[in-house]
C-alpha cells in the first residue's frame, strides 16, 4: 500500500479531529498519511473564550468523548474555556505543523501533541511559547523549530490554508475532519463515521480497500464544518 496516500483535512481547533486522532495515529501504520490545514477559525473567524463559547462547545466536546472514547481534562473544561483572556486561533498551530514538517518531518506528530495540550492540559495552542515548548516535547529542536515557525508565519500558512480550500472544493470535502483516500490517482471520500473509537477497524477497511479506487464510501454525518464545529 505504499504508492496510496490518505488525505487527512483537518483543522487544530475541530474538538472531532480530536476524536479521529487514533484513526490517524492507526492509519498511519497502514498508509502515508498527508495533512492539510484548512483554518476554521482564523481571520474574522477567530473566537475570543465567552461563557457564550463554553456553553456552545462543551455539550459538542461530551458527545465527542462518549463516541471515540478521548479524553477532555478538567484544565481544558474548567481552566481553558473560562478564560476570557484567550482566543482560538487556527492560524498559529497550523503554523507550527507546517514548521514541524518541514524541519523535521513531524507535522502530523505535532498535530497530535498539540490536540493533547488544547483539549486535556488546557494550554493556549495559538500562543508561540506554548506552540514551542510542545515542539521540544516531541523532540524538536527548540532553536531550530522557533526559526521554522517564524518563517511559516503569516504568508507561509495561510497559503497552505488556500490550498487546503481548494483541495477541499476538488474533492468534496464539506467539513473537518476528512478523510480521502488516494490510489491509482482516483481520490474519494473515506466514511470515517462508522471506524470513531474503533481504529482497529479502519485498518482492516484501509487493508481491504486501499488498492481499489472503485470501491467507493459516503461521507459520514458528524464533524466540523468549513468555518465553525456543530453536531
Amino acid at each position: 500500500m505504499n504508492t496510496t496516500t490518505l488525505h487527512y483535512i483537518y483543522d487544530p481547533l475541530c474538538g472531532w479531529c480530536y476524536g479521529a486522532a487514533p484513526l490517524v495515529k492507526a492509519a498511519r501504520e497502514m498508509v502515508a498519511v498527508r495533512a492539510h490545514a484548512g483554518g476554521m477559525m482564523t481571520g474574522t473567524r477567530r473566537q475570543a473564550v465567552t461563557p457564550q463559547l463554553r456553553e456552545f462547545v462543551m455539550p459538542h466536546d461530551k458527545q465527542i468523548a462518549q463516541l471515540t472514547g478521548q479524553r477532555f481534562g478538567e484544565a481544558y473544561f474548567n481552566g481553558l474555556l473560562r478564560d476570557t483572556r484567550a482566543v482560538f486561533d487556527s492560524e498559529p498551530p497550523i503554523a507550527a505543523m507546517l514548521a514541524a514538517e518541514q524541519h523535521d518531518g513531524r507535522g502530523l506528530d505535532i498535530i497530535a501533541q498539540l490536540q493533547v495540550a488544547h483539549y486535556v492540559e488546557g494550554r493556549q495552542i495559538a500562543e508561540r511559547a506554548v506552540l514551542i515548548e510542545v515542539a521540544q516535547t516531541i523532540g524538536l529542536d527548540r532553536d531550530d523549530f522557533a526559526a521554522a515557525l517564524d518563517r511559516q508565519t503569516g504568508k507561509g500558512v495561510q497559503a497552505h490554508i488556500r490550498e487546503t480550500r481548494q483541495f477541499m472544493d476538488q474533492v468534496g470535502a464539506q467539513g473537518f475532519p476528512t478523510f480521502a483516500l488516494e490510489a491509482k490517482g482516483i481520490i474519494r471520500i473515506v466514511d470515517i463515521a462508522s471506524h470513531l473509537g474503533r481504529p482497529h477497524d479502519l485498518q482492516a477497511w484501509l487493508r481491504a480497500n486501499a488498492a481499489s479506487p472503485e470501491a467507493s464510501t459516503g461521507a459520514g454525518a458528524f464533524g466540523c464544518g468549513a468555518d465553525r464545529c456543530a453536531i
